[in-house]
């Protein structure tokens, strides 16, 4: 890929003048960022070092928990420099690694919590095959499958960007995603418009309709099943829906252009907080496995 070099380096142009109050949003920012670090490494390592989570389950959780030391990792770091700083401008080439590695991110979120709810399924729905029909191996090869896809796919879509010619260097956020870079286009961006379109219809087919096939299926076992089947159902589907649910609604794309600035600045944050967030502590507390382990680990349990 051949960098554009209409532009050397954009301008963020979501950044506030407030003074002394940047310190504060720099301890706020560093605090959050410290705590996802914190609570998504613990769990990997729990999950790592202990041989009774050795399950293709808690081997799927360990790559959401990678996945978003990841995609934190892709924005907190910069965000604090940027915060500090009094010009708020990014090279081009980070601009667009960042666009990479936050749309990789949310590839890798989404298709990983596909896999889990048809691993849900086959425990729920099919417990006597499941040790079968999902082994540690094919766990291993489905999580090696959403990291390359998602990986793979976005390259398609970052090099049509990059070749784009751009006639402004004005972006209107806090970080650098990919929209807001075609939007500087002088240049007809019709083949991206198409294939974004086009990748984002087929994502989203080949998705949401393996979630739809086994929550029906887990729903119609709840109901039908007895009482132990539908507490094992609502203990291991509980946090993976909360998960799925959010990333499904609040990470869609929304129409802010009628929303207030600093409302879509807060909501840019809240996009990229709230789930590196959640899934530890939603799947810590709720799964007693993890949560036993982790408390073994910790000292509070002897």
């Amino acid at each position: 890929m051949v960098l554009n070099s209409t532009v050397s380096n954009f301008i963020l142009g979501g950044y506030l003048q407030v003074g002394n109050l940047r310190y504060l949003y720099f301890m706020l920012t560093a605090f959050l960022y410290i705590v996802m670090v914190v609570l998504n490494t613990s769990l990997i390592v729990v999950i790592c070092m202990n041989r009774s989570l050795h399950e293709p389950m808690y081997m799927f959780l360990c790559s959401l928990f990678v996945n978003e030391l990841y995609g934190s990792s892709g924005l907190f770091p910069f965000l604090l420099t940027q915060i500090l700083s009094d010009i708020h401008t990014v090279s081009a080439s980070l601009c667009y690694l960042q666009v990479y590695c936050l749309y990789t991110y949310g590839n890798v979120e989404f298709v990983n919590l596909v896999v889990m709810s048809y691993d849900r399924y086959l425990a729920i729905c099919c417990p006597l095959q499941y040790n079968t029909r999902m082994t540690c191996n094919k766990a291993v090869m489905l999580i090696g499958v959403i990291w390359s896809y998602s990986c793979g796919i976005f390259l398609i879509k970052l090099s049509l960007t990059i070749r784009l010619p751009l006639c402004r260097n004005i972006i209107n956020g806090l970080y650098c995603l990919n929209y807001p870079v075609v939007k500087l286009a002088c240049s007809d961006t019709k083949v991206n418009n198409i294939y974004g379109i086009v990748t984002t219809a087929l994502f989203f087919l080949f998705t949401l309709v393996p979630i739809l096939f086994s929550y029906l299926k887990i729903l119609h076992i709840c109901f039908s099943g007895s009482k132990q089947t539908r507490q094992k159902a609502v203990s291991t589907c509980t946090p993976h829906l909360v998960s799925l649910m959010n990333f499904a609604v609040v990470q869609s794309r929304l129409d802010m252009t009628s929303v207030p600035g600093v409302l879509q600045i807060i909501l840019s944050l809240y996009f990229m907080i709230l789930q590196p967030l959640l899934n530890p502590v939603m799947y810590g507390m709720e799964m007693s496995k993890i949560r036993n382990v982790f408390l073994k680990f910790s000292g509070f349990v002897k």
